[in-house]
């Protein structure tokens, strides 16, 4: 549809501009010009890296302008001639074709009306009426894949993952900023969560193994309907966020599997504090010394087993019991007892989250 949109702008100025004009998209071909004869030409001249410039060049006596909505440019308009007046006609060109695919876009591109639901910068009375007239499929199951680039890299990892899912009918990749991208993914009925995991390993591996870029990847909750995609992209910003703080080694977070870390998460630092002084009553968190942490973690780990606990750290089981009761003389939680276990584990991600999200005085 661009094809015919430029088109029709391109011929109209023919007769303003007494030069060659056109339009080239990503595959170097001439997909819109005022000699209708030079349409699907293909342009040797320039190279793909062209569509990168910030400013106008010129190459074998055309002047080249680079326009387009998303960061790296689409599309590159030329002018025939390479003095001042041709590149005041490529950049004023430019600035027209640019607008018009906008507009465009927010009208009619189903991507674009996507972004909106999910950012919810369209009124909820009008998604329906918009779906509608898009011919949006509001009945599918989809879900919202939030993946942040960790480092900024000289690879484009929008385009590497829009070529990973290219039925843009189906799945729809969206820029949010320079780090965040959002995949929406168009899911069949009754998909596990390991499912969707495995899915977001792919994209992962793929930025990693192929483009040395790193990524990790919140997964929102599945949902039906277009309305509650707003939903599931807030619950992967928070599975996101939430893993940042609790699950630090982990590149893969699910907004179904963060517990009582996703509760935790929302309380405010007052009340973590008060609580972190109500349950230690004896002595204070910080008293216990990295060793005695390790320990904690894996007695957990072993759910509260002394004999395995014991062997998986390579000590005697009367030592590890010794730790134990030191524990509890310092704190006055005794973690073979269940529910002091459970204060305790509590407890411990409680302290992190605080060391996450200290309170400002």
């Amino acid at each position: 549809m661009s094809n015919r949109l430029f088109q029709g702008v391109v011929h109209q100025m023919k007769d303003t501009i007494d030069r060659t004009i056109g339009v080239v998209d990503e595959t170097m071909s001439v997909i819109a010009c005022s000699d209708l004869g030079r349409i699907g030409e293909s342009c040797d001249s320039i190279s793909t890296d062209s569509f990168s410039a910030q400013e106008s060049f010129v190459s074998e006596g055309y002047t080249y302008k680079t326009f387009g909505s998303r960061p790296r440019s689409e599309y590159l308009l030329f002018v025939e001639g390479t003095d001042e007046q041709a590149a005041k006609y490529a950049a004023l060109l430019a600035i027209s074709l640019a607008s018009i695919k906008q507009y465009y876009d927010e009208k009619y591109d189903r991507g674009n009306f996507v972004k909106n639901v999910i950012l919810d910068n369209i009124l909820p009375g009008d998604i329906y009426l918009k779906a509608r007239e898009l011919r949006f499929n509001n009945d599918a199951n989809r879900v919202a894949l939030l993946i942040r680039i960790m480092a900024r890299t000289d690879i484009s990892a929008y385009d590497v993952v829009q070529n990973l899912f290219p039925d843009k009918n189906k799945d729809f990749v969206i820029n949010i900023n320079e780090s965040d991208i959002v995949l929406i993914k168009e899911i069949r009925s009754g998909i596990e969560s390991h499912d969707l995991e495995k899915l977001a390993r792919s994209i992962v591996d793929t930025l990693s193994g192929e483009f040395y870029t790193q990524a990790t990847v919140g997964i929102g909750t599945v949902v039906e309907g277009i309305k509650d995609l707003a939903r599931s992209f807030k619950e992967a910003q928070v599975a996101l966020e939430v893993g940042k703080v609790f699950d630090t080694e982990k590149t893969i977070v699910s907004y179904d599997n963060l517990g009582i870390a996703r509760l935790i998460y929302q309380l405010p630092t007052t009340l973590c504090e008060m609580f972190l002084r109500e349950v230690f009553k004896v002595g204070s968190i910080d008293s216990l010394d990295q060793e005695t942490l390790f320990t904690i973690q894996r007695f957990f780990e072993n759910n509260l087993n002394v004999s395995e606990t014991s062997r998986k750290l390579f000590v005697h089981r009367n030592t590890l019991v010794y730790r134990l009761e030191k524990i509890k003389r310092l704190t006055g939680l005794d973690l073979r007892e269940f529910d002091d276990a459970i204060v305790f584990k509590v407890a411990l991600m409680v302290k992190k989250y605080l060391m996450a999200n200290p309170i400002k005085y």
